[in-house]
């Protein structure tokens, strides 16, 4: 899944694209094996604060529709609102990635049903603007998988179909390094391996974390600076996911994303050599 930012506050800049651009960097991202084009046209990095419907779809919808005029590739629109995803659907994109799991618009699960919608469901602790204010956890996995089944009964109880169910577990949002690393080692296996898991921990503050501290490490710590650490990460997660349904990793590299699982695969570290 490639990232596609059309907001001025997205942690990194190599992530942000105008109107002018956008269409050609989501068929270039197809070219380079992108599977999925991912729309965020609200910031949810640590800090920032949530725009209205209409400053969402003014910068969505236009990026919708002129990737749509160039490529058929998937889109997701990363989005907490059913009117930017109504709207981000009649402009043709394919799927919901919502940070809150269907919890902030109470229509969005029922659009998502009506329209058959593939919905990704994330674990996140409050806002963006407080999140890293409570990343404290008796048992992590457990947490988060106690959060992830009530809303996955949920989605179920609306009429969404299993099938169209994924799961995020949220790195870094609302959790600390430690709680961020059990979560890339065991996200696989998220309420028992029975759904697809996207993991989105490209060039997040985790990255540098694991590298050594975002203020020991000098310019490792800014985001232009991790990709190397974010396929590292990416690399080991896949070869220890337990998902039988597979896993999605949400990136701002595609070509370097899909070049280094081509050399996993080639040399058999994936579960079952494929």
């Amino acid at each position: 899944m490639g990232i596609v930012n059309v907001t001025p506050d997205s942690f990194w800049e190599g992530s942000r694209f105008s109107a002018d651009n956008v269409a050609v960097a989501a068929v270039r991202m197809a070219e380079d094996g992108a599977d999925i084009i991912d729309i965020g046209g609200e910031s949810t990095r640590p800090g920032s604060r949530y725009v209205s419907v209409d400053e969402e779809i003014l910068r969505v919808i236009p990026a919708v529709k002129r990737i749509r005029e160039k490529s058929g590739v998937p889109i997701s629109v990363d989005t907490r609102k059913k009117a930017v995803m109504e709207a981000a659907w009649n402009a043709g994109a394919d799927i919901l990635n919502d940070v809150s799991a269907l919890e902030d618009d109470a229509e969005m699960a029922d659009f998502v049903f009506r329209r058959k919608i593939p919905v990704i469901l994330m674990h996140k602790r409050g806002t963006p603007a407080v999140m890293q204010q409570n990343t404290a956890y008796n048992d992590v996995i457990a947490q988060v998988e106690r959060y992830l089944w009530k809303r996955i009964e949920y989605a179920l109880g609306c009429g969404i179909d299993r099938e169209k169910i994924i799961l995020d577990p949220g790195i870094g949002f609302g959790k600390g390094p430690a709680e961020n690393a059990v979560l890339i080692r065991g996200c696989g296996a998220l309420c028992g391996g029975e759904f697809p898991v996207l993991l989105a921990l490209s060039r997040k503050t985790c990255i540098a974390e694991m590298i050594g501290g975002t203020e020991k490490c000098g310019e490792i710590s800014r985001p232009g600076n991790r990709l190397a650490g974010t396929i590292a990460a990416n690399i080991l997660a896949v070869r220890w996911s337990a998902a039988r349904e597979g896993m999605i990793l949400r990136v701002h590299d595609v070509r370097e994303t899909v070049e280094a699982l081509k050399v996993l695969t080639y040399l058999g570290g994936i579960r079952g050599g494929t």
